[in-house]
């Protein structure tokens, strides 16, 4: 699908302009939303024109819509969504591949590839969108920006199309962290306050070793800078040491993550996939075949393992802690070059094993835009025990700024 000269960003599915309905903390500033969230008076596509037409238009927004709009924010547009949110590499079968504002050979990443594109290209200040499997953090990641996913549940998903319940949030990218924080704060009810400055922050070694080497270098230098403006010793741990027991960060994804997501959305899309027999691009439909071989089942016990990892997890975290790790292990893969399982598995794999970490602990993380490499913006990811957004937000503030 060719972009529209009047849209740079390849990432509309219809513009906008929902004037806001009071003054507040974000005042001028514009956003989108990802086209999974409810608009009233609009269809929601899901990314799929079949899911789009066989469903009446909302009468209400999605009430995080109503929280922005009601703070100030003006919407200006409806954006893609990949089909059913169900990748992270940003290219949508019906709707084409949103730019890539910083890299516009490569993909933006999904599934919020067209909140993505529709900041990075300067239609929006930020977008609001979700994230279950990195969906936020991934196009944060590939695109430049900078990202958030919070504690699970922490915003409320009245209105958000029903995806992976316990996994999915909703979450904003945004050019600048000023906006970020803004966005996040009306989001989440938490005007600013005072907060303890970060005491200790961690680099998760397992996740460093995944990463391409170039994208381990360009992270040891920005934790060099970041040791040396602030005076905190940046120590090494291990996912072992996390857990108290003897594995490998793998199993968030292959032993957790992965069963549960896959059982939820065979309940909360499958379903309808199955009564009403749509039409599917060719990307999703390859996937959603190992969505309907899949043994529910057989999965119970690695369903089981993730709330013994959520606990280990956070366990883990004392006060005032950070961990930080690349967002994601690699730069932005050339576009259609995902064509081959080797391809498709070599960006998915890594990926996910790092992204499935904040996923099963249902942890906030920000993804940070402080790498480059082969002029390509990989981000720099920093998380804070579950429920502690609020600090997250403080502590990403000193340790940036």
């Amino acid at each position: 699908m060719p972009h529209s000269p009047t849209d740079p960003s390849g990432g509309l599915v219809e513009q906008l302009d929902l004037a806001p309905v009071r003054n507040g903390s974000l005042d001028g500033l514009h956003f989108t939303v990802k086209d999974n969230i409810d608009l009233a008076g609009y269809k929601t596509s899901y990314g799929s024109p079949a899911w789009r037409d066989a469903h009446p238009a909302p009468v209400h927004n999605a009430l995080c819509v109503d929280q922005l709009l009601a703070s100030g924010a003006r919407c200006v547009g409806k954006v893609v969504a990949d089909e059913f949110t169900y990748s992270l590499d940003g290219e949508s079968f019906y709707f084409g591949t949103p730019r890539n504002a910083k890299a516009p050979d490569r993909v933006p990443g999904g599934s919020s590839s067209g909140s993505a594109a529709s900041v990075a290209n300067g239609l929006a200040d930020f977008s609001l969108c979700t994230d279950a499997g990195g969906s936020v953090r991934v196009p944060a990641s590939l695109c430049g920006l900078w990202g958030m996913r919070p504690s699970l549940h922490r915003i409320s998903e009245a209105g958000v199309l029903p995806f992976q319940p316990s996994v999915s949030t909703v979450g904003v990218l945004a050019y600048r962290f000023e906006v970020l924080d803004a966005a996040m704060r009306v989001l989440l009810n938490a005007p600013a306050s005072s907060m303890p400055s970060p005491r200790r922050m961690l680099v998760l070694q397992d996740a460093l070793e995944i990463a391409d080497a170039a994208v381990r270098d360009e992270v040891g230098s920005a934790l060099d800078r970041i040791a040396e403006r602030t005076g905190i010793v940046i120590e090494p741990v291990r996912f072992s040491e996390i857990v108290g027991e003897a594995c490998e960060l793998k199993v968030c994804n292959l032993n957790g993550l992965r069963d549960l997501q896959t059982a939820e959305f065979q309940s909360t899309v499958g379903n309808w996939i199955e009564a009403c027999k749509p039409e599917l691009g060719f990307t999703f439909s390859m996937a959603y075949g190992n969505v309907q071989r899949f043994d529910r089942i057989a999965a119970l016990d690695n369903m089981a393992r993730c709330e013994s990892l959520f606990r280990q997890i956070n366990a883990f975290f004392t006060p005032e802690t950070v961990i930080c790790f690349p967002t994601t292990p690699k730069i932005a893969p050339r576009k259609d070059s995902l064509n081959t399982l080797e391809a498709v598995m070599d960006f998915y794999d890594p990926t996910m094993t790092i992204t499935a970490f904040s996923g099963v602990a249902r942890l906030p993380e920000i993804s940070v835009p402080l790498l480059t490499v082969d002029n390509c913006p990989v981000g720099l990811s920093f998380v804070a025990g579950h429920y502690q957004d609020e600090f997250l937000l403080s502590a990403v503030k000193r340790i940036i700024s």
